[in-house]
């Protein structure tokens, strides 16, 4: 005999799994750092708009952390400023982090000497940057109570940073650096190049005389054109591949000046006049369009 599935049972399982979805989003919501909702954190500074995801990864010294505006630092992030907690680091901060950074989930910015993050910087997940290293110098000694080494470090601004990439003390990355995910990051790193392995090494560059050397293997985005509404860009998200190349044969004639002609491309189609099947003969003149259309016939269309 088959057995019944208890739709009463289902019903119960369904409502609370939503009570449960809508609870985490709740509280989610609720344990997010902002500059309005600190908590009990007392960060240096913290911009406007900036948001800190719950829940949170380890953070202290927070004093001595500053934030710039319009940040997004995700879940499980950890911050740290200092070697540990209630430590006393001076008047300057020690973790500056600029305008709308993005910190990916379960990343680590531990900064126990200066480490600054420039402008619009996108971290992957599971980044680890640190000011930091241990030290191995007594071979008697285990290295955890061997006292570490410390260098700052500087991440310039517009840098792309992969997921899993290690920034190690005394990094020095320029301005738009892409640092591939998993690579491992020391010394000078110029502006514009991309960087990839362990040691990180340049792979790809671009100057104003060559542009990027080796070239890009694929073409640079197209930007949405100034004027295109969303509405727009979700009906041609719909077309088929057929619908597609249909448009692009039509822009191409345009281009071209063919059917449609360079100056009628745009001018929607209309009715045929009701003298249109007369001879021409009997038709008054079509007005000389060679220079374009008069200037009134302009200002109408506009």
């Amino acid at each position: 005999m088959p057995k019944r599935k208890n739709t009463f049972s289902s019903w119960r399982r369904r409502l609370a799994q939503r009570a449960v979805h809508a609870g985490w989003a709740w509280v989610q919501r609720t344990g997010s750092v902002t500059a309005e909702h600190p908590g009990r954190f007392r960060f240096g500074a913290m911009g406007t708009a900036t948001r800190l995801a719950f829940p949170l990864g380890t953070v202290f010294g927070e004093p001595w952390i500053h934030l710039g505006a319009h940040c997004i630092i995700g879940e499980q992030v950890t911050l740290t400023a200092g070697l540990m907690p209630d430590l006393d680091l001076g008047p300057e901060p020690i973790l500056r982090i600029g305008d709308g950074v993005v910190l990916g989930r379960g990343s680590h910015v531990i900064a126990d000497t200066t480490v600054t993050i420039g402008n619009d910087c996108y971290f992957g997940p599971y980044v680890y940057v640190t000011s930091t290293n241990h030290s191995y110098d007594d071979p008697h000694e285990p290295i955890g109570r061997q006292w570490p080494r410390m260098e700052p470090v500087e991440i310039g601004p517009g840098c792309w940073i992969g997921t899993n990439a290690v920034i190690l003390p005394g990094a020095r990355i320029g301005r738009n650096v892409v640092v591939a995910a998993g690579a491992v990051v020391r010394g000078e790193v110029p502006d514009h190049s991309v960087v990839a392995g362990a040691p990180a090494r340049v792979v790809r560059r671009w100057s104003a005389a060559e542009g990027w050397q080796p070239p890009l293997r694929t073409p640079a985005p197209v930007p949405v054109p100034d004027g295109v509404t969303p509405d727009q860009l979700a009906a041609l998200s719909e077309l088929d591949e057929e619908a597609v190349a249909r448009l692009a044969e039509l822009d191409r004639q345009c281009a071209a000046g063919g059917p449609a002609g360079p100056q009628e491309a745009g001018r929607p189609r209309t009715a045929e006049p009701a003298g249109a099947s007369e001879p021409a003969a009997s038709r008054p003149a079509a007005p000389d369009r060679s220079a374009g259309p008069p200037l009134a016939e302009l200002e109408t269309e506009s």
